[in-house]
Protein backbone atom coordinates (compact mmCIF):
# COMPACT_ATOMS: atom_id res chain seq x y z
CA UNK A 1 0.00 0.00 0.00
CA UNK A 2 1.35 3.43 -0.93
CA UNK A 3 2.32 5.72 1.95
CA UNK A 4 0.48 9.02 1.41
CA UNK A 5 3.06 10.83 3.54
CA UNK A 6 5.47 10.65 0.60
CA UNK A 7 5.55 11.51 -3.08
CA UNK A 8 7.57 9.93 -5.85
CA UNK A 9 10.10 12.07 -7.71
CA UNK A 10 7.63 12.61 -10.55
CA UNK A 11 4.81 13.57 -8.18
CA UNK A 12 7.01 15.95 -6.17
CA UNK A 13 8.37 17.59 -9.32
CA UNK A 14 4.85 18.05 -10.71
CA UNK A 15 3.67 19.62 -7.46
CA UNK A 16 6.58 22.07 -7.51
CA UNK A 17 6.26 22.75 -11.23
CA UNK A 18 9.85 21.77 -11.97
CA UNK A 19 11.64 18.99 -13.81
CA UNK A 20 12.79 15.83 -12.07
CA UNK A 21 16.39 16.90 -12.75
CA UNK A 22 15.77 20.16 -10.88
CA UNK A 23 14.17 18.19 -8.06
CA UNK A 24 17.33 16.10 -7.76
CA UNK A 25 19.37 19.31 -7.68
CA UNK A 26 17.22 20.68 -4.87
CA UNK A 27 17.74 17.49 -2.86
CA UNK A 28 21.51 17.53 -3.42
CA UNK A 29 21.67 21.14 -2.15
CA UNK A 30 19.78 20.25 1.01
CA UNK A 31 16.61 22.14 0.07
CA UNK A 32 14.55 18.97 0.16
CA UNK A 33 14.87 15.64 1.94
CA UNK A 34 14.65 12.31 0.18
CA UNK A 35 14.98 8.73 1.32
CA UNK A 36 15.08 5.26 -0.25
CA UNK A 37 11.78 3.54 -0.89
CA UNK A 38 11.58 0.43 1.35
CA UNK A 39 12.48 -2.60 -0.75
CA UNK A 40 13.65 -0.39 -3.63
CA UNK A 41 16.94 1.17 -2.45
CA UNK A 42 17.65 2.77 -5.84
CA UNK A 43 14.35 4.66 -5.86
CA UNK A 44 13.89 7.81 -3.78
CA UNK A 45 10.74 9.25 -2.23
CA UNK A 46 10.08 12.75 -0.91
CA UNK A 47 8.16 13.71 2.27
CA UNK A 48 4.94 15.40 1.25
CA UNK A 49 5.28 17.90 4.11
CA UNK A 50 8.74 18.98 2.89
CA UNK A 51 7.55 19.42 -0.70
CA UNK A 52 4.61 21.60 0.39
CA UNK A 53 6.88 23.65 2.65
CA UNK A 54 9.31 24.26 -0.22
CA UNK A 55 6.40 25.22 -2.45
CA UNK A 56 5.25 27.80 0.09
CA UNK A 57 8.75 29.27 0.29
CA UNK A 58 8.80 29.61 -3.51
CA UNK A 59 5.42 31.36 -3.43
CA UNK A 60 6.66 33.70 -0.72
CA UNK A 61 9.59 34.78 -2.89
CA UNK A 62 7.56 35.00 -6.10
CA UNK A 63 4.44 36.74 -4.79
CA UNK A 64 5.08 37.94 -1.23
CA UNK A 65 1.86 39.94 -1.08
CA UNK A 66 -0.16 36.73 -1.59
CA UNK A 67 2.01 34.32 0.37
CA UNK A 68 2.61 36.44 3.46
CA UNK A 69 -0.93 36.19 4.92
CA UNK A 70 -0.80 32.40 4.59
CA UNK A 71 2.66 32.29 6.16
CA UNK A 72 1.29 33.91 9.31
CA UNK A 73 -1.24 31.12 9.86
CA UNK A 74 0.24 27.60 10.00
CA UNK A 75 2.16 28.41 6.80
CA UNK A 76 5.69 28.92 5.60
CA UNK A 77 8.43 29.70 8.15
CA UNK A 78 8.96 33.42 8.74
CA UNK A 79 11.87 33.28 11.20
CA UNK A 80 14.92 31.08 11.69
CA UNK A 81 15.48 29.27 14.99
CA UNK A 82 17.76 26.46 16.17
CA UNK A 83 15.62 25.53 19.17
CA UNK A 84 12.68 23.33 18.15
CA UNK A 85 11.88 21.04 15.25
CA UNK A 86 8.48 19.46 14.55
CA UNK A 87 9.02 16.68 12.04
CA UNK A 88 7.52 13.29 11.25
CA UNK A 89 4.97 13.56 14.04
CA UNK A 90 7.67 14.13 16.67
CA UNK A 91 8.97 17.11 18.65
CA UNK A 92 12.68 17.82 19.11
CA UNK A 93 14.60 20.33 21.25
CA UNK A 94 17.98 21.04 19.67
CA UNK A 95 17.84 17.64 17.98
CA UNK A 96 16.76 15.68 21.09
CA UNK A 97 13.36 13.97 21.15
CA UNK A 98 11.27 15.96 23.65
CA UNK A 99 9.37 12.91 24.93
CA UNK A 100 12.67 11.16 25.60
CA UNK A 101 13.98 14.22 27.43
CA UNK A 102 10.84 14.38 29.57
CA UNK A 103 11.46 10.82 30.73
CA UNK A 104 15.18 11.12 31.44
CA UNK A 105 16.28 14.76 32.02
CA UNK A 106 15.32 17.28 34.68
CA UNK A 107 13.53 20.47 33.72
CA UNK A 108 16.66 22.42 34.66
CA UNK A 109 18.76 20.35 32.26
CA UNK A 110 16.30 20.94 29.43
CA UNK A 111 16.27 24.67 30.20
CA UNK A 112 20.06 24.74 29.96
CA UNK A 113 19.93 22.78 26.69
CA UNK A 114 17.50 25.28 25.17
CA UNK A 115 19.26 28.38 26.53
CA UNK A 116 22.93 27.47 26.07
CA UNK A 117 22.94 24.21 24.10
CA UNK A 118 24.58 22.29 26.99
CA UNK A 119 22.66 20.46 29.72
CA UNK A 120 25.76 20.56 31.93
CA UNK A 121 25.22 24.31 32.40
CA UNK A 122 22.14 23.60 34.51
CA UNK A 123 24.13 23.21 37.73
CA UNK A 124 25.81 26.59 37.38
CA UNK A 125 22.67 28.39 36.22
CA UNK A 126 20.28 27.11 38.87
CA UNK A 127 22.52 26.44 41.86
CA UNK A 128 22.83 30.10 42.75
CA UNK A 129 19.52 31.30 41.29
CA UNK A 130 17.77 32.77 44.31
CA UNK A 131 14.42 34.49 43.79
CA UNK A 132 13.16 37.32 45.94
CA UNK A 133 9.64 38.76 45.94
CA UNK A 134 9.49 42.53 46.51
CA UNK A 135 7.21 43.64 49.34
CA UNK A 136 4.98 45.56 46.90
CA UNK A 137 4.26 42.39 44.95
CA UNK A 138 3.59 40.44 48.14
CA UNK A 139 1.04 43.05 49.25
CA UNK A 140 -0.75 42.88 45.90
CA UNK A 141 -0.91 39.10 46.04
CA UNK A 142 -2.18 39.17 49.61
CA UNK A 143 -4.92 41.59 48.60
CA UNK A 144 -6.18 39.23 45.87
CA UNK A 145 -6.17 35.71 47.32
CA UNK A 146 -8.46 34.34 44.59
CA UNK A 147 -5.95 34.72 41.75
CA UNK A 148 -5.00 31.65 39.74
CA UNK A 149 -1.35 30.52 39.73
CA UNK A 150 -0.76 32.16 36.32
CA UNK A 151 -2.38 35.40 37.45
CA UNK A 152 -0.17 35.45 40.55
CA UNK A 153 2.84 35.18 38.27
CA UNK A 154 1.54 38.05 36.15
CA UNK A 155 1.34 40.23 39.26
CA UNK A 156 4.80 39.32 40.57
CA UNK A 157 6.87 39.42 37.36
CA UNK A 158 6.91 43.15 36.50
CA UNK A 159 7.66 44.20 40.08
CA UNK A 160 10.36 41.58 40.52
CA UNK A 161 11.83 42.60 37.17
CA UNK A 162 12.10 46.25 38.21
CA UNK A 163 14.16 45.16 41.22
CA UNK A 164 16.48 42.85 39.25
CA UNK A 165 18.91 45.34 37.70
CA UNK A 166 21.11 42.54 36.31
CA UNK A 167 18.26 41.60 33.96
CA UNK A 168 19.28 44.48 31.66
CA UNK A 169 22.43 42.53 30.75
CA UNK A 170 21.28 40.97 27.46
CA UNK A 171 24.34 38.89 26.68
CA UNK A 172 23.45 35.20 26.15
CA UNK A 173 24.98 33.84 29.35
CA UNK A 174 23.51 36.65 31.44
CA UNK A 175 20.04 36.09 29.98
CA UNK A 176 20.28 32.39 30.83
CA UNK A 177 21.18 33.30 34.43
CA UNK A 178 18.25 35.73 34.57
CA UNK A 179 16.04 33.00 33.13
CA UNK A 180 16.95 30.69 36.00
CA UNK A 181 15.96 33.38 38.51
CA UNK A 182 12.68 33.98 36.66
CA UNK A 183 11.82 30.30 36.52
CA UNK A 184 12.51 29.87 40.22
CA UNK A 185 10.40 32.94 41.04
CA UNK A 186 7.48 31.66 38.95
CA UNK A 187 7.62 28.26 40.64
CA UNK A 188 7.60 29.75 44.13
CA UNK A 189 4.79 32.21 43.34
CA UNK A 190 2.64 29.66 41.47
CA UNK A 191 3.11 27.15 44.28
CA UNK A 192 2.09 29.75 46.88
CA UNK A 193 5.38 29.42 48.76
CA UNK A 194 6.75 32.94 48.37
CA UNK A 195 6.48 35.59 51.08
CA UNK A 196 7.75 39.17 50.98
CA UNK A 197 11.51 39.46 51.17
CA UNK A 198 11.96 35.70 51.49
CA UNK A 199 14.59 34.14 49.27
CA UNK A 200 13.77 30.95 47.43
CA UNK A 201 15.84 27.93 48.46
CA UNK A 202 18.70 27.48 46.02
CA UNK A 203 18.83 23.74 46.69
CA UNK A 204 15.22 23.09 45.69
CA UNK A 205 14.46 22.16 42.10
CA UNK A 206 11.69 23.77 40.06
CA UNK A 207 9.53 20.65 40.00
CA UNK A 208 10.19 19.95 43.67
CA UNK A 209 9.05 23.49 44.52
CA UNK A 210 5.77 23.01 42.67
CA UNK A 211 5.25 19.61 44.26
CA UNK A 212 5.84 21.07 47.74
CA UNK A 213 3.19 23.72 47.17
CA UNK A 214 0.65 21.73 45.19
CA UNK A 215 1.03 18.22 46.62
CA UNK A 216 2.80 18.44 49.99
CA UNK A 217 3.89 15.10 51.40
CA UNK A 218 3.97 13.49 47.94
CA UNK A 219 7.59 13.88 46.78
CA UNK A 220 7.10 11.11 44.20
CA UNK A 221 5.14 13.60 42.06
CA UNK A 222 8.15 15.87 41.46
CA UNK A 223 9.36 13.66 38.61
CA UNK A 224 6.04 13.65 36.73
CA UNK A 225 5.70 17.43 37.23
CA UNK A 226 9.19 17.92 35.78
CA UNK A 227 8.22 15.78 32.78
CA UNK A 228 5.09 17.88 32.16
CA UNK A 229 7.17 21.07 32.25
CA UNK A 230 9.64 19.62 29.73
CA UNK A 231 6.86 18.60 27.34
CA UNK A 232 5.51 22.16 27.53
CA UNK A 233 8.88 23.89 27.06
CA UNK A 234 8.62 24.98 23.43
CA UNK A 235 6.68 24.37 20.27
CA UNK A 236 8.39 26.33 17.52
CA UNK A 237 6.92 29.71 16.50
CA UNK A 238 3.50 29.74 18.16
CA UNK A 239 1.80 33.02 19.03
CA UNK A 240 3.41 33.38 22.47
CA UNK A 241 6.88 32.53 21.15
CA UNK A 242 6.46 35.05 18.33
CA UNK A 243 5.28 37.62 20.88
CA UNK A 244 8.33 36.89 23.02
CA UNK A 245 10.64 37.36 20.02
CA UNK A 246 8.98 40.67 19.11
CA UNK A 247 9.43 42.00 22.66
CA UNK A 248 13.03 40.77 22.80
CA UNK A 249 13.76 42.41 19.44
CA UNK A 250 12.93 45.75 21.11
CA UNK A 251 15.72 45.02 23.66
CA UNK A 252 13.27 44.68 26.55
CA UNK A 253 14.37 42.62 29.56
CA UNK A 254 13.71 38.88 29.95
CA UNK A 255 11.10 39.72 32.59
CA UNK A 256 9.20 41.77 30.00
CA UNK A 257 9.57 38.95 27.48
CA UNK A 258 7.98 36.44 29.87
CA UNK A 259 5.27 38.91 30.91
CA UNK A 260 4.30 39.33 27.24
CA UNK A 261 4.44 35.59 26.65
CA UNK A 262 2.08 34.96 29.57
CA UNK A 263 -0.42 37.48 28.20
CA UNK A 264 -0.47 35.71 24.83
CA UNK A 265 -0.59 32.25 26.39
CA UNK A 266 -3.74 33.03 28.40
CA UNK A 267 -5.71 33.66 25.22
CA UNK A 268 -8.48 31.16 24.50
CA UNK A 269 -6.93 30.14 21.18
CA UNK A 270 -3.56 29.33 22.76
CA UNK A 271 -2.83 28.15 26.32
CA UNK A 272 -6.32 29.16 27.40
CA UNK A 273 -7.50 26.27 25.24
CA UNK A 274 -6.33 24.03 28.10
CA UNK A 275 -8.92 25.62 30.38
CA UNK A 276 -11.64 25.01 27.78
CA UNK A 277 -10.62 21.34 27.74
CA UNK A 278 -10.81 21.22 31.53
CA UNK A 279 -14.33 22.64 31.33
CA UNK A 280 -15.27 19.91 28.83
CA UNK A 281 -13.92 17.20 31.14
CA UNK A 282 -15.92 18.65 34.04
CA UNK A 283 -19.02 18.68 31.84
CA UNK A 284 -18.54 15.00 31.01
CA UNK A 285 -18.27 14.15 34.71
CA UNK A 286 -17.86 10.38 34.50
CA UNK A 287 -16.30 8.01 31.99
CA UNK A 288 -19.69 6.44 31.18
CA UNK A 289 -21.05 9.83 30.06
CA UNK A 290 -18.19 10.72 27.70
CA UNK A 291 -19.74 9.64 24.41
CA UNK A 292 -23.16 11.08 25.17
CA UNK A 293 -21.78 14.43 26.32
CA UNK A 294 -19.51 14.83 23.30
CA UNK A 295 -22.34 13.77 20.99
CA UNK A 296 -24.65 16.36 22.56
CA UNK A 297 -22.05 19.07 21.99
CA UNK A 298 -21.74 18.13 18.34
CA UNK A 299 -25.52 18.09 17.97
CA UNK A 300 -25.65 21.64 19.34
CA UNK A 301 -22.98 22.77 16.91
CA UNK A 302 -20.38 23.21 19.66
CA UNK A 303 -16.70 22.32 19.08
CA UNK A 304 -14.80 19.62 20.93
CA UNK A 305 -11.69 21.29 22.35
CA UNK A 306 -8.61 19.17 22.92
CA UNK A 307 -8.70 17.17 19.67
CA UNK A 308 -6.67 17.38 16.46
CA UNK A 309 -3.42 19.28 15.92
CA UNK A 310 -2.32 20.44 12.44
CA UNK A 311 1.28 19.42 13.16
CA UNK A 312 0.36 15.92 14.36
CA UNK A 313 -2.22 14.22 12.14
CA UNK A 314 -1.34 10.87 13.73
CA UNK A 315 -1.67 12.21 17.28
CA UNK A 316 0.14 14.70 19.53
CA UNK A 317 3.10 12.85 21.11
CA UNK A 318 3.02 15.24 24.07
CA UNK A 319 -0.56 14.27 24.86
CA UNK A 320 0.25 10.58 24.60
CA UNK A 321 3.25 10.98 26.91
CA UNK A 322 1.25 12.94 29.50
CA UNK A 323 -1.38 10.20 29.62
CA UNK A 324 1.35 7.58 30.10
CA UNK A 325 3.14 9.58 32.80
CA UNK A 326 -0.14 10.16 34.64
CA UNK A 327 -0.94 6.43 34.42
CA UNK A 328 2.42 5.55 35.95
CA UNK A 329 1.99 8.08 38.78
CA UNK A 330 -1.70 7.41 39.53
CA UNK A 331 -2.71 4.10 37.90
CA UNK A 332 -5.99 3.74 39.81
CA UNK A 333 -7.18 7.33 39.34
CA UNK A 334 -10.76 7.74 38.15
CA UNK A 335 -9.65 10.98 36.48
CA UNK A 336 -7.37 8.91 34.28
CA UNK A 337 -10.28 6.68 33.28
CA UNK A 338 -12.33 9.80 32.52
CA UNK A 339 -9.60 11.29 30.34
CA UNK A 340 -9.23 8.05 28.41
CA UNK A 341 -12.98 7.83 27.89
CA UNK A 342 -13.08 11.40 26.54
CA UNK A 343 -10.17 10.62 24.21
CA UNK A 344 -11.85 7.45 22.93
CA UNK A 345 -15.20 9.20 22.42
CA UNK A 346 -13.52 12.00 20.49
CA UNK A 347 -11.81 9.54 18.18
CA UNK A 348 -15.03 7.60 17.58
CA UNK A 349 -17.04 10.74 16.81
CA UNK A 350 -14.70 13.04 14.87
CA UNK A 351 -11.69 10.77 14.10
CA UNK A 352 -9.27 13.16 15.80
CA UNK A 353 -6.76 12.27 18.49
CA UNK A 354 -6.22 14.24 21.73
CA UNK A 355 -3.77 17.13 21.93
CA UNK A 356 -1.45 18.13 24.75
CA UNK A 357 -4.31 20.15 26.26
CA UNK A 358 -6.35 17.05 27.09
CA UNK A 359 -3.14 15.42 28.30
CA UNK A 360 -2.42 18.31 30.68
CA UNK A 361 -6.01 18.42 31.96
CA UNK A 362 -6.00 14.66 32.62
CA UNK A 363 -2.50 14.79 34.14
CA UNK A 364 -3.45 17.53 36.64
CA UNK A 365 -6.69 15.80 37.67
CA UNK A 366 -5.09 12.36 38.00
CA UNK A 367 -2.33 13.74 40.25
CA UNK A 368 -4.92 15.75 42.22
CA UNK A 369 -3.14 19.04 41.63
CA UNK A 370 -5.01 22.25 42.54
CA UNK A 371 -7.23 24.27 40.20
CA UNK A 372 -5.28 26.22 37.61
CA UNK A 373 -2.27 23.94 37.75
CA UNK A 374 -2.68 22.56 34.21
CA UNK A 375 -2.28 25.93 32.48
CA UNK A 376 0.34 26.91 35.09
CA UNK A 377 2.45 23.91 34.08
CA UNK A 378 2.00 24.95 30.46
CA UNK A 379 3.04 28.54 31.25
CA UNK A 380 6.08 27.71 33.38
CA UNK A 381 7.31 25.10 30.93
CA UNK A 382 6.80 27.46 27.99
CA UNK A 383 8.76 30.17 29.84
CA UNK A 384 11.85 28.14 29.01
CA UNK A 385 11.10 28.36 25.32
CA UNK A 386 10.29 32.08 25.43
CA UNK A 387 13.64 32.80 27.01
CA UNK A 388 15.39 30.60 24.44
CA UNK A 389 13.76 32.58 21.64
CA UNK A 390 14.70 35.82 23.40
CA UNK A 391 18.35 34.78 23.55
CA UNK A 392 18.31 34.11 19.81
CA UNK A 393 16.60 37.43 19.11
CA UNK A 394 18.91 39.49 21.32
CA UNK A 395 21.82 38.08 19.35
CA UNK A 396 20.37 39.25 16.03
CA UNK A 397 20.26 42.91 17.05
CA UNK A 398 17.23 43.73 14.90
CA UNK A 399 13.74 45.06 15.43
CA UNK A 400 10.92 42.84 14.16
CA UNK A 401 8.78 45.22 12.15
CA UNK A 402 6.53 43.63 9.49
CA UNK A 403 4.43 45.73 7.14
CA UNK A 404 0.64 45.70 6.87
CA UNK A 405 -1.29 45.40 3.62
CA UNK A 406 -3.60 48.40 3.77
CA UNK A 407 -7.27 47.66 2.99
CA UNK A 408 -8.90 50.88 4.22
CA UNK A 409 -10.16 54.02 2.52
CA UNK A 410 -7.90 55.43 -0.21
CA UNK A 411 -5.77 58.45 0.59
CA UNK A 412 -7.49 61.79 -0.02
Amino acid sequence: MADDRYWSAAEAAAELGISVATLYAYASRGLLRSEPVPGEPRTRRYPREDVLRLQERKELRREPEKAAPKALSWGAPVLESAITLVEGGRLYYRGHDAVGLARSWTVEEVAALIWTGDRADSAELFQGAAASLPAAAARLLAAAPGLSPVERCQVALPIAGSADLASWDLRPRAVAATGARILRLLALVAAGLMAAGRKGKVSTGIAETLQAGWAPGRPELAGPISAALVLSADHELNVSAFTARCVASAAATPYDVVTAGLAALKGARHGGHTERVEALVREVGTASEARRTLSDRLRRGEPLPGFGHPFYPEGDPRGVALFEIAAAAAPSSSALDLGRAVAEAGWELIREKPTMDLGLATFARALELPAGSAIALFAMGRTIGWLGHAIEEYGLGRLIRPRASYTGEPAR
